[in-house]
């Protein structure tokens, strides 16, 4: 993949090698997702990982979308 920008290179790859994410993966009505925390209880789902193509449609369970859970 080639990106042009007006950036010099050390700026577009700057924190690129720091990896310090706080991912989970949850399983809820039988789908699959990876979520990060926000907040206190507030998860957002980041990818749904499934073989059926109508968990991607669903619209509850959209990539962005915030849920609240409990998570121990």
């Amino acid at each position: 993949m080639i990106h042009y920008v007006a950036l010099p290179i050390e700026l577009v790859v700057e924190n690129m090698d720091k990896t310090d994410y706080n991912f989970i993966e949850v399983e809820i009505d039988g789908i699959k997702m990876i979520m990060e925390p926000i907040e206190f209880n507030k998860w957002r789902i980041v990818r749904v990982i499934s073989s059926n193509p109508y968990d991607f449609v669903n619209p509850l369970y959209q990539p962005g979308q915030i849920l609240n859970l409990y998570v121990k």
